[in-house]
């Protein structure tokens, strides 16, 4: 082995990029995960190709007629950039010769480019980004691996690591935000703000109501001055300063977005949701005047918190400990801290509140509410570096607990990968309302397991109306299972899948072993444990 290679052994940042590319790529599935990242796939195909954003086939279920008479998706155009340079290199991939007979098939090579390369980035410049942050915040080296690896695995970050909609790539640019945006008010680097404005820029190019992440990044900010005793001509100038630089760049993404806007609609000034809505009502006009946001608050509102198919709570246990640990601790936080822990919970409320009369306020297909999942992981994450730097001062019980709800959730985001998504979906036809969705997936895992889906009554028949979707949500839902159960892949391809598979999940677990070897064998820096 390499000096330079025993050196990367050694360093826990060089660790942790290997854990999260290596997670990313032993839990892909070779499928987008949902039909409207596919959809999203196909608007960044017809970036660079003659095919349509929308086929005419797909409506009216999907797509909004635009200029000319053109059908588009109704989405930002963040998502289909990020996926357009895997797109371009998996359709050429795909046209290889050794492919010629897979060609199209299920799942495709584009797809599975796409899935692992855009994933993999992802996760890996979320680790490095996430432990940069929590540095930043003054936790020591352990406690900022620990934080990673509860955002990786411990929140609903795993799933859609596997399962990509465009949560993760929220959540990279909202980090990245506010990282930089922090290292700024710490150092005046220009080039920081310059930076962590751009990220949340890149972020209203995805969904525009990330524009509640912006303004939670400004909101950590004057925290952080005002927990300090920042006051009167001092605050001022930094606020003047911020927006100097911010404000300019915001704008240049905000014009871009009402660009494709005009584009697409010919309007600078409607978001793609009104085409959306006054194309629905007139196919339906049964529909209310106020769709898509016809329903009642409280319904959404309540339902993120408690409904037992989509509670934050339960989806992201963690955010109950990161309240725990705030109530109990929040005269020893440090005043960035502090400033983080009502910036995210800030956050997490505005989505709620914002989705809450949404027609979909639950985010239809989806493991959990999507909309305000990314939220709920910022919320949930900083608990467990919190936990450890308050560890003595928190005292034996909530440490138990900690660790509990940290198991929990571990176990909860691994389960999630087992199926596809639909699968409790489909079953709730006949089961009903309420349903205890991590419940059910539990039971769903040991039937499957054991041979037990059809004496458990696990089976019905809305999962078989669709061919499609019954060989998706009948197999795990890792690649090598799902190219053995379509069939359509030569035996030799499987076996060599479930080899490199099975050497990933190795591989995975001696970078953990690893890296506990390597902070447990690194000094504390007495300095920052005491702070």
């Amino acid at each position: 082995m390499t000096v330079r290679a025993r050196a990367w052994l050694r360093d826990p940042l060089v660790l942790l990029a290997f854990i999260a590319g290596l997670g990313a790529f032993v839990v892909q599935s070779g499928e987008l995960g949902s039909a409207d990242t596919m959809h999203r796939l196909q608007t960044a195909h017809s970036f660079w190709t003659s095919e349509p954003p929308v086929f005419p086939q797909e409506y009216p279920e999907f797509g909004v007629h635009g200029r000319r008479g053109r059908l588009f998706d109704w989405y930002g155009i963040g998502q289909p950039l990020l996926m357009l340079p895997a797109d371009i290199v998996g359709t050429y991939v795909e046209k290889l010769p050794v492919f010629e007979d897979y060609n199209g098939n299920d799942p495709s090579v584009r797809n599975i480019v796409v899935s692992y390369s855009t994933n993999i980035l992802l996760s890996v410049l979320t680790a490095l980004v996430c432990f940069r942050f929590l540095r930043w915040l003054s936790f020591t080296t352990r406690q900022a691996a620990a934080g990673v690896l509860a955002l990786l695995f411990c929140t609903t970050h795993l799933h859609y690591t596997q399962n990509m909609m465009e949560n993760n790539y929220i959540m990279l640019l909202t980090l990245a935000g506010f990282t930089f945006q922090y290292e700024w008010l710490r150092t005046g680097s220009r080039r920081a703000l310059l930076v962590g404005s751009a990220a949340f820029g890149l972020n209203l190019l995805t969904r525009l109501t990330t524009g509640l992440d912006l303004l939670a990044g400004a909101a950590f900010l004057f925290l952080v001055l005002w927990f300090e005793r920042v006051r009167g001509r001092a605050l001022w100038e930094r606020f003047v300063a911020y927006l100097k630089i911010a404000l300019p760049v915001y704008a240049i993404f905000l014009l871009v977005d009402r660009l494709y806007q005009y584009y697409r609609f010919g309007s600078f000034f409607n978001t793609y949701v009104h085409y959306f809505a006054v194309e629905r009502r007139q196919l339906d006009p049964s529909l209310p005047a106020s769709y898509p946001f016809e329903n009642s608050f409280h319904v959404g509102f309540l339902g993120a918190l408690f409904a037992p198919e989509k509670s934050i709570f339960l989806f992201d246990p963690l955010v109950i400990l990161t309240i725990v640990i705030t109530v109990l601790a929040w005269m020893r936080f440090r005043p960035e801290i502090k400033a983080y822990v009502v910036a995210a919970s800030l956050l997490l409320l505005a989505y709620i509140s914002f989705y809450a009369k949404y027609t979909v306020w639950s985010g239809d297909f989806a493991w959990g509410d999507r909309y305000v999942s990314t939220a709920a992981e910022l919320v949930a994450f900083i608990s467990v570096p919190l936990l450890l730097r308050y560890r003595a001062d928190l005292g034996k019980f909530v440490w138990t607990i900690g660790l509990t709800l940290i198991a929990v959730s571990a176990a909860i985001q691994l389960a999630s990968l087992a199926f596809w998504l639909p699968l409790e979906i489909y079953q709730m036809e006949t089961l009903g309302h309420p349903t205890l969705v991590i419940a059910l997936r539990l039971k769903n895992i040991l039937a499957f397991a054991l041979g037990k889906m059809d004496a458990w009554g696990l089976n019905n028949h809305a999962m078989t109306q669709d061919p499609w979707d019954y060989v998706h949500i009948t197999t795990w839902n890792f690649l090598p299972f799902l190219l053995r159960r379509v069939g359509e892949a030569p035996g030799w391809v499987v076996k060599l899948c479930f080899s490199v598979w099975i050497a990933g999940v190795a591989a995975l677990g001696w970078m953990f072993c690893r890296l506990r070897e390597v902070l447990a064998s690194s000094p504390v820096d007495e300095d920052l444990a005491r702070s």
